[in-house]
């Protein structure tokens, strides 16, 4: 079963399933492994612009997948980066594509254009999961990261969500992640915020009515938005980022 991560419920089985990508492996660039609070942080955030999935088998969850911003320049807002990580004990039985496929739709559900695969070289089980899916290869930094003990290759896929509009036309916006549309007041002003990247969204903010500040306690109810999302939007200061 594929379905909508839970901050507080899935933090620590998601930590765990990418721990071996960090301590063993080039896979991931980072070098610490983060805590089960520090994933439970990392999955409310995400959330709020981008679907942020796991996949159970059993009861347990078995791999996660998530959409990120590509890049925080406001152009960028139609591509979205994505990853999937699939516990070693499970792999080779389908989570991956199980994954990607109910990322894809909520991603094309959301109007995104671009979904863009950065890969670790070599990996030949990921980069043949990707083409398997569509994607295409479109270039590769090289020795762009110190890991493990070598300077390594990413290489980078790309794959159409949409079809291309006409040029002489801004496309669509980006819509907030299914589980969040309506969830923000228009009477706000700032009904898109669940899916705008944190540079656009000061911008947002600047037009609303709302003259008391936003890093309150009451942000919550102000747009809301869960919680967990809107706490996780103020302490990445998405509200004040220039």
């Amino acid at each position: 079963m594929v379905r909508p991560a839970d901050p507080a419920g899935d933090a620590a089985a998601c930590a765990a399933i990418y721990a071996p990508y960090v301590d063993e492996s080039p896979v991931s660039f980072e070098e610490v492994v983060p805590s089960a609070d520090d994933f439970a942080a990392r999955i409310a955030r995400i959330a709020a612009t981008h679907p942020w999935l796991v996949c159970e088998r059993d009861g347990t969850v078995a791999g996660f997948a998530y959409g990120a911003p590509h890049r925080e320049r406001a152009a960028y807002r139609w591509a979205t980066d994505v990853s999937v990580y699939v516990d070693p004990a499970h792999q080779g039985r389908g989570i991956g594509r199980e994954l990607y496929e109910a990322l894809f739709a909520r991603l094309r559900a959301q109007r995104f254009q671009i979904a863009c695969a950065g890969i670790t070289l070599p990996n030949d089980a990921s980069v043949g999961l990707h083409e398997s899916l569509g994607f295409e290869p479109v270039g590769v930094y090289h020795g762009i990261g110190w890991k493990a003990g070598a300077w390594r290759d990413v290489g980078w896929w790309q794959l159409r969500l949409l079809p291309p509009g006409d040029d002489d036309h801004v496309p669509p916006e980006p819509l907030p992640p299914a589980d969040l549309i309506g969830a923000v007041p228009h009477s706000v002003g700032v009904s898109r915020i669940a899916a705008s990247p944190s540079c656009c969204v000061a911008r947002l903010a600047a037009k609303s009515t709302v003259t008391s500040p936003i890093a309150t306690a009451g942000t919550s109810a102000l747009l809301g938005l869960p919680s967990s999302y809107a706490a996780a939007i103020l302490a990445d200061g998405v509200l004040t980022r220039s």
